[in-house]
């Protein structure tokens, strides 16, 4: 009998031989690799391990929908702690929102992050709605076909933290948290991308580190504004 319940973010765990003891096979699985969180539980609020360098907070703090322009790298000592809960919500298959979603799941693996993913099928803004029942502490949105449905949603739950990457909201509320460069930039409402868009700059360099400053930035309560990083 399993001791864990089914993990959500893999496929099953191979048996091990029938010839080592039961009790004793459990006892390996659950050392080896532990059991997944349980999401329908509360767990401990997450928290920022390291501090961000000088040159990412402007004086005085940003207010929601302000742009800021950090010192590149001012980002780089932040961690999250251990088992933060974050749900990746990605739609399209281009090469951006490719890259984007494999910078948050490096990300995740770097810092312990308890990751979970909801891609749109359908309906983004059903999509959406899965994503905020899971309730996760920051729900990242990768893809441009996101961006209108966001705004949808996201003013009418101010108490889900969000981040974008590689394009941001027209009117953002204090809960949504951007991070863009000259070469994204997709504001949707009609818009399109930018004149400057360009594909090939979401290089898996760029897209690590856009996550990273974005959830240092969401750690450090620096919500509801945009990061603009080269």
């Amino acid at each position: 009998m399993d001791m864990c319940p089914p993990d959500p973010r893999t496929t099953s765990v191979p048996r091990r031989p029938r010839t080592i003891p039961i009790a004793l096979a459990i006892l390996s699985l659950a050392l080896l690799s532990g059991c997944a969180s349980d999401w329908s539980r509360p767990g401990p609020a997450p928290t920022p391990i390291g501090a961000l360098a000088p040159g990412f907070v402007p004086t005085p703090t940003p207010t929601p929908e302000a742009t800021i322009d950090p010192v590149a790298g001012s980002w780089d000592d932040v961690r999250a702690s251990p088992g933060m809960r974050v749900v990746l919500l990605t739609a399209g298959e281009d090469a951006p929102t490719r890259a984007l979603a494999d910078a948050v799941r490096g990300w995740a693996g770097e810092d312990q992050a308890d990751l979970r993913t909801v891609t749109v099928d359908g309906s983004p803004i059903d999509a959406i709605v899965t994503a905020l029942d899971m309730r996760a502490d920051l729900i990242v949105g990768v893809g441009n076909d996101l961006i209108d449905p966001l705004t949808v949603v996201s003013a009418n739950h101010l108490d889900q933290q969000f981040l974008v990457v590689g394009a941001e909201l027209p009117e953002p509320t204090a809960n949504v948290t951007a991070v863009d460069w000259a070469g994204a930039s997709f504001r949707g409402e009609g818009n399109g991308a930018s004149s400057t868009y360009d594909a090939a700059s979401f290089t898996p360099e760029r897209c690590a580190s856009a996550v990273r400053a974005g959830v240092a930035a969401v750690l450090h309560d620096l919500t509801g504004i945009v990061i603009w990083i080269d």
